[in-house]
């Protein structure tokens, strides 16, 4: 009993190791809350108190600040590009994605794990550096300016990272399942779509949460790639709140609280998924 006791006793090392670890994380939390209340209050505020008392209150809350942002940018329509796009964009990745981890997580072939190895480099690459070759691919393929140009692009920028989370996954499968469906006369194709595919859900989940909230975020490529209101997203018409001499920055913040809203929604109404699939993947990859 002595000894269990002595065991379970708590030294003030342990007690100090506890607090500084809460400590820690609590400061995180202030430097990724603040921002975002600092961020809401504003977009209720006048011009004139935004530039004149940025971190008080306002006097009188202004909604119309959210009607204008709404008004001024042309939202609705850019909100439904985004949403076209980022729906677009992460069916084709996990398609795409989840069929090349197939190849490799469940085929033996030469070179397979060079070719995946090659895929995965993608990750490494900063996409500042592909400016070019896609504004060119794009160009010479006559979707500039359009969403499917947009829709592409964004699916291939993202194939290296889905790669990696969905190949976790199916190589964790035990193989028997789909010896079990050849013996039945399962095709290759019938071994992908009815068992490989379904059971890589949390996989599939992760890898096309991060494609669309890629997407809804992504500025870079929207600027590059389009040039006309039809096309625009709504990353890039944010920017449209300044113009030469005035920059309404209380509807700018206004807009961009309205376009976090998607993204925020996706997480909290699949965050289990999310984090099951992240964890899965890096104890069973």
């Amino acid at each position: 009993m002595s000894k269990t006791s002595s065991l379970n006793k708590i030294t003030p090392i342990d007690v100090l190791a506890k607090t500084g670890k809460w400590l820690y994380i609590l400061l995180f939390l202030i430097m990724t809350l603040i921002p975002l209340i600092w961020l809401v209050i504003s977009s209720f505020k006048t011009n004139f108190e935004f530039e004149t008392q940025p971190f008080a209150f306002p006097a009188v809350w202004q909604w119309q600040n959210y009607r204008n942002a709404i008004q001024m940018a042309g939202l609705p329509r850019l909100f439904l590009n985004s949403t076209l796009v980022a729906i677009f964009t992460t069916g084709l990745n996990v398609i795409v994605a989840s069929m090349g981890a197939f190849a490799i997580a469940r085929e033996d072939f030469r070179f397979k794990n060079g070719i995946l190895s090659i895929i995965l480099s993608g990750v490494l690459i900063p996409i500042i550096a592909l400016m070019v070759p896609y504004f060119k691919i794009v160009s010479l393929l006559n979707i500039y300016d359009s969403l499917p140009g947009l829709i592409l692009t964004y699916s291939a920028i993202n194939i290296p990272i889905s790669v990696f989370l969905i190949h976790g996954f199916m190589s964790s499968l035990p193989k028997e399942l789909e010896e079990a469906a050849v013996i039945d006369g399962c095709s290759f194709a019938e071994r992908f779509t009815k068992i490989v595919f379904p059971l890589t859900k949390p996989g599939l989940v992760t890898a096309g949460t991060f494609v669309f909230i890629y997407c809804w975020n992504e500025f870079t490529y929207a600027m590059l790639l389009t040039s006309s209101e039809a096309s625009r997203t709504l990353q890039l018409g944010i920017r449209f709140f300044r113009s030469q001499f005035v920059t309404n920055y209380t509807s700018m913040l206004a807009a961009i609280v309205i376009t976090m809203l998607p993204t925020i929604l996706v997480y909290i109404f699949l965050h289990d998924r999310i984090i099951s699939g992240l964890t899965s993947g890096a104890v069973k990859g």
